[in-house]
């Protein structure tokens, strides 16, 4: 039986990002993946998406190209050469992978992982052969997979989940999205600028209901004006494929709709990978889907180790490679500090784009802090007129006592580039005023966030 100091499950962006990192620490690292490695994240998440969202972003250039000047007679898309490029894209980061497993010294292991007493794991490859391999440590980062409505069962051909989405043979001419959490708002985007029809139907009372109330109104006034139907306060209650068309029922209040179309898109979030991987043999404790760990993510059980979006942290990627770093640092005994989840950013890729960190406006009230609020609208930045993307604005909330920045949140091209400036002020505790002084380069997108924070303090020079 081979035997290694650590042995991760999983190669998503929590397990690979851990294993490197514990071969960095000397540890003797393996990873067991099952499918490809990169896990959701790299194949069919995060990195697939953007390629899909570029694509449609080239393509809304190539519409508005009289904007800028430009004449462009002739144009047109490729449905199936837009989908194969986000493939390819996709298939080389996963190829990036490999080579790092392999400039780490990293022994990949390629099969079914499920984790058993005494710190072993079993391995079942794809002939059905099983091999036990030992562990001084076992890192469990098995990710999520979509979430299922029992009113919404996916077929994987009309009623389809995110994987799906990415690999349509044909582009659908109606769409229902249900869901405007992040996903569901990133394939909104692109397909409505491809040209399908799209509705999206929300269950809460607004769009992307995480992000700041006026975030989500910005968000909906340009999703309306790109001719995508809202549907909020709106319970999806039933679903049935008829042929070629899907139809589903709506309720709202105490009003019925029902809508069609070719394909229905679940996009209501996702659900943890904790079955079937051996938690119950071992004696993990599990609560309502998640691993149960302390702040350096041990379980219950000495030597198994959990992190990721099988954990009760948000299900994001840099915070399971966060999670992961911190865990082996731990382990390798460093002076490490528990990861503030407070000062997670979140960023969704549709255009405009949405970013956020810290507390919204509502939540500071909420929690006691007297608020200095500022904001400033794109339209005022030299930057953003100068490159047709004028729409959305920075909004800053900071503690008025103490200056502590509690909150920021961006809508406009780019803000998830520019989110980073925040979620480091944040962690070093920097203050408006400081802010302030740190002189920001123009004509940038960056400066909105200066002008902000300028607007708390009723210093702002451009509005």
């Amino acid at each position: 039986m081979k035997s290694y100091d650590i042995i991760v499950i999983g190669s998503g962006p929590g397990g690979y990002v851990t294993a490197i990192r514990a071969s960095q620490l000397g540890f003797k690292t393996a990873i067991v993946e099952k499918e490809s490695l990169g896990g959701v994240c790299l194949n069919w998440g995060c990195i697939p998406t953007k390629a899909l969202i570029k694509s449609a972003q080239v393509f809304n250039y190539l519409k508005n190209a009289n904007d800028y000047g430009l004449k462009i007679r002739d144009y047109n898309k490729d449905f199936n050469a837009v989908i194969n490029r986000s493939r390819n894209v996709a298939s080389g980061m996963s190829k990036g992978v490999n080579f790092l497993m392999r400039k780490n010294k990293i022994d990949v292991i390629k099969g079914y992982g499920k984790i058993k007493p005494g710190k072993k794991i079993d391995v079942q490859y794809d002939d059905g052969k099983i091999v036990e391999f030992q562990g001084n440590n076992i890192i469990i980062a098995t990710g999520a997979k979509s979430r299922i409505l029992p009113s919404l069962p996916q077929d994987g051909k009309k009623i389809i989940g995110y994987r799906e989405a990415m690999t349509l043979k044909s582009q659908p001419k109606t769409i229902i999205i249900v869901g405007s959490g992040a996903i569901g708002i990133e394939f909104a985007y692109f397909y409505n600028s491809m040209g399908s029809k799209v509705t999206i139907i929300e269950y809460q009372d607004r769009l992307v209901p995480q992000e700041d109330i006026e975030i989500s109104k910005s968000l909906e006034t340009n999703f309306k004006k790109k001719g995508i139907k809202i549907l909020t306060n709106s319970e999806l209650v039933n679903s049935e494929v008829n042929g070629k068309i899907v139809s589903v029922t709506i309720k709202s209040g105490k009003k019925e709709d029902i809508l069609e179309a070719e394909i229905i898109l679940s996009a209501v979030g996702v659900k943890s990978n904790i079955e079937n991987i051996g938690l119950e043999d071992v004696g993990i404790v599990t609560d309502k889907d998640k691993v149960v760990v302390d702040s350096y993510y041990q379980t219950n059980i000495p030597g198994y180790y959990a992190i990721g979006d099988i954990t009760k942290g948000q299900a994001l990627a840099h915070v399971a490679s966060a999670e992961g770093i911190l865990c082996v640092e731990k382990l390798a005994g460093h002076n490490v500090e528990p990861l503030d989840y407070d000062n997670i950013p979140g960023c969704t890729y549709s255009s405009p784009e949405i970013a956020s960190v810290g507390f919204t406006e509502d939540q500071a009230k909420e929690m006691g802090h007297e608020i200095k609020v500022g904001k400033f609208p794109f339209s005022a930045s030299g930057k953003a007129q100068a490159s047709g993307n004028a729409e959305g604005f920075v909004k800053v909330i900071f503690d008025a006592k103490y200056g502590e920045w509690l909150g920021c949140h961006m809508i406009g091209a780019g803000v998830t580039d520019m989110i980073a400036e925040a979620v480091l002020a944040r962690k070093l505790e920097t203050t408006g005023q400081e802010v302030l002084k740190a002189v920001h380069p123009h004509p940038t997108m960056s400066e909105a966030v200066m002008e902000s924070v300028a607007d708390a303090y009723g210093e702002v020079i451009h509005l």
